[in-house]
């Protein structure tokens, strides 16, 4: 069975959320997940966040792996992937990004998660296969202008999932604690 490893968002647990939906629904269907605690979440440090992921992802072949990131833990994610040796691993099996940023949104104590500029040729050669999920009235990244979505479908070839309400998943209450439409997107990239 494959491994799915998430990364979650900027001031949030490897409980919070849909993240122990996401690792019921596939466990039962034998995948193992992973939702690594990344270090201080509220202050978060790039270099150290890329570290704790690295360590997670690599604990399985990149073939049977699907890489999962949420809003901050998607830019985490691309940053993995920029350095991840496909030549020597492999590509991963596939990448889910939730409410992620292809780019900086204005939040100063993150701007290093965005430098230098992301080699999205290198990124997208990393996973066989991207799915986006982004709502249409995301507060975070301001979807209505459709910018970070377009930016992933151009670059990375990913296929994108644009629902009408949702937030930044979570909604707006944070009391969502299903992501059915996550749990598909993930379902579509792992391994045959």
């Amino acid at each position: 069975m494959s491994r799915i490893v998430v990364s979650h968002g900027f001031a949030m647990s490897s409980t919070d959320h849909w993240y122990p939906y996401l690792g019921a629904e596939l466990g039962a269907l034998g995948h193992e997940v992973v939702v690594p605690r990344l270090p201080d979440p509220q202050a978060p440090q790039a270099d150290a966040w890329l570290k704790a992921l690295t360590a997670q992802a690599s604990q399985g072949p990149a073939a049977d792996t699907v890489l999962v990131g949420h809003s901050l833990g998607g830019v985490n994610v691309l940053r993995l992937l920029q350095q991840h040796d496909v030549e020597a691993e492999g590509p991963y099996a596939g990448v889910v990004l939730v409410a992620s940023m292809a780019g900086d949104v204005g939040y100063d104590a993150l701007a290093a998660f965005f430098e230098p500029d992301v080699d999205w040729a290198r990124i997208r050669r990393a996973a066989k296969s991207f799915r986006i999920l982004h709502a249409a009235n995301d507060p975070v990244t301001g979807a209505a202008t459709g910018e970070h979505i377009m930016k992933f479908v151009t670059e990375l070839g990913a296929t994108a999932t644009v629902p009408a309400e949702g937030g930044h998943f979570p909604s707006t209450d944070g009391t969502q604690q299903q992501l059915p439409e996550a749990l598909r997107l993930v379902r579509d990239v792992l391994p045959a």
